[in-house]
């Protein structure tokens, strides 16, 4: 296959002769910092993390890409940077993102050390710029070879951009069945009303720039893995030679009598939050579920509706997740903002009138009012179009695939949340994970295997929830955890959460305790071993940088 290496070569090259104009900073004395510190300096206006390695000086932009938190409230481990909020990290040497979410690069700055001074120059043009798009090629037509990735979401995209920034020059055609190319999903449920071109990960014009096919609103409803031949939705037939499955879950409907009125919603796309956003204004809200769609839902619409009501199967939110001393403490955050709820219940019918939703029965006999109808009871893969391909799914439905994303079928990878894959820090367990950031590293893997490069995937999950403009963080896997060893109060909403499983720390949560969750999650990367009395001990000090 062709390479990019000499276009990128002549651009360089043409760089280079024109005259650069630079801002440039002395931003500190050449001892000021210690291997391994970091700090944030200003040159020109803009901000710029400064950061001391093996005696050696590097600056790139302060902000991460993702949603421009500031990396100086991060951890530094070696060069890699972690973001404090939501765990992406990036090598302080080049400015490359390593590990997500986010798509973008961090700029990188001109450093000189003189007399002892630390100087750091900026290109004007570079100046108010806190990301950068890593380099790469574009679709070539006398290449012959063809990469369908099925699915819209950010494992697919990260896979083409990845096959891209490797100089991978065939065609790529992204299949998804939603109105819109890839956008900030986790969004949808945490601000409902945010205006489209907001949530769009990458503008229309990127995917034309670098040769990336989008067919939005079609779906593949077949795929014939001998003939290489996926079968779309509008009855077109299309040729690949390597095909990702990366097309996500759907959620659960609810399967009681009612569920089929106006006002009954999932929250799938786009659409669907405008839609509960406008229905929900000045009404009544019920929200069944309490789990992370339910309960940023109910947070959202908790000043926008007229009541809000939430019904949840366990006896407080996220229990079976971050456990009921968390679960009870976001109870009440909502319950302060009149939320209320209706725990350790179930939906039996929903009553309506004129085909349109009036009242939600109970398990326990109560009757609810309502005029919308939020479901959030989690969800369900969308594989139905593998029926007969050949490739392996679980007693889930989940697709299987290895530590490269390989499925049982030559040429067929997987990734994202449709999958199930050996999870490093679990001793390589094969699990299910329905994590934003974890969607972007798999698809890189993917996309690095597909071009024979043998990458693994190493990712440590991280995830974040919103409630009423508080973060909480989550690093690790927790599924089976045997007790939570806290540090601060719960009840003060400031709190670091340890889980314990067979003597060792497997999670940890936090509150307003940053950047713990980032350093927790760095140290399980570095495969080091936190045990219980680590977690017990007043001594934190092996959690700090």
């Amino acid at each position: 296959m062709k390479c990019c290496h000499s276009m990128s070569q002549r651009n360089l090259q043409h760089e280079e002769q024109e005259e650069k104009e630079e801002v440039t900073g002395l931003v500190c004395q050449e001892e000021d910092l210690n291997d391994g510190q970091m700090k944030e300096v200003t040159v020109g206006d803009q901000k710029v993390l400064l950061v001391r390695t093996r005696g050696q000086y590097s600056a790139v932009g302060s902000q991460c890409s993702h949603y421009g938190a500031p990396l100086i409230k991060g951890t530094l481990v070696g060069d890699r940077v972690r973001c404090p909020f939501h765990g992406a990290c990036f090598n302080v040497q080049t400015g490359d993102i390593e590990d997500y979410p986010g798509l973008d690069c961090l700029p990188l700055y001109k450093v000189d050390v003189h007399d002892g001074k630390v100087y750091v120059s900026i290109d004007k043009k570079l100046l108010k710029t806190n990301k950068r798009v890593k380099d790469m090629c574009t679709v070539a037509a006398d290449i012959k070879h063809t990469i369908l990735l099925v699915g819209g979401g950010p494992a697919a995209l990260v896979c083409a951009e990845t096959l891209r920034q490797n100089c991978y020059q065939g065609q790529i055609i992204m299949v998804t069945k939603d109105s819109l190319p890839p956008y900030d999903k986790p969004k949808l449920s945490k601000a409902m009303n945010v205006d489209r071109d907001k949530l769009l990960l990458r503008p229309m014009d990127f995917y034309q720039q670098y040769g990336i096919e989008v067919y939005t609103q079609k779906e593949v409803v077949f795929v014939n893995s001998v003939e290489k031949v996926a079968k779309l939705s509008n009855g077109y037939s299309q040729y690949f030679d390597q095909l990702l499955v990366a097309t996500g879950c759907r959620a659960r409907p609810l399967s009681c009598p009612g569920s089929e009125l106006q006002g009954v919603k999932l929250l799938q796309n786009y659409k669907d939050a405008t839609d509960i956003h406008s229905c929900s204004l000045g009404h009544r809200a019920v929200v069944i579920g309490a789990s992370f769609i339910g309960m940023e839902a109910a947070s959202y619409l908790s000043d926008k509706a007229a009541s809000v009501t939430l019904v949840g199967a366990t006896s407080f939110p996220f229990e079976r997740s971050l456990g009921p001393e968390i679960g009870k403490m976001t109870m009440q955050m909502l319950e302060e903002k009149n939320v209320k709820f209706y725990m350790k219940d179930r939906v039996v019918e929903i009553k309506g009138e004129n085909g349109k939703v009036k009242e939600v029965v109970l398990q326990s006999g109560t009757v609810l009012g309502a005029d919308v109808v939020i479901v959030g009871i989690g969800a369900i893969p969308n594989t139905d179009f593998l029926a007969g391909s050949e490739v392996e799914l679980d007693s889930r439905k989940t697709v299987i695939v290895d530590k490269f994303m390989k499925t049982n079928v030559r040429d067929i990878f997987g990734a994202g949340d449709v999958t199930s894959f050996p999870l490093a820090i679990c001793g390589s367990q094969r699990i299910n994970i329905g994590h934003w950031q974890m969607s972007h590293a798999q698809g890189k893997v993917a996309a690095l295997n597909m071009l024979n490069k043998p990458t693994q995937i190493e990712s440590v999950p991280f995830f974040w929830t919103v409630l009423l403009g508080k973060s909480i963080r989550y690093t690790g896997y927790g599924e089976g955890y045997e007790e939570i060893i806290f540090k601060g109060k719960v009840e003060e909403r400031k709190f670091l959460a340890f889980y314990i499983r067979e003597g060792q720390v497997v999670a940890a949560a936090s509150l307003m305790f940053d950047p713990a969750v980032a350093r927790l999650a760095d140290l399980m990367a570095s495969g080091q071993t936190i045990t219980k009395s680590q977690a017990e001990s007043d001594d934190l000090s092996w959690l700090q940088m």
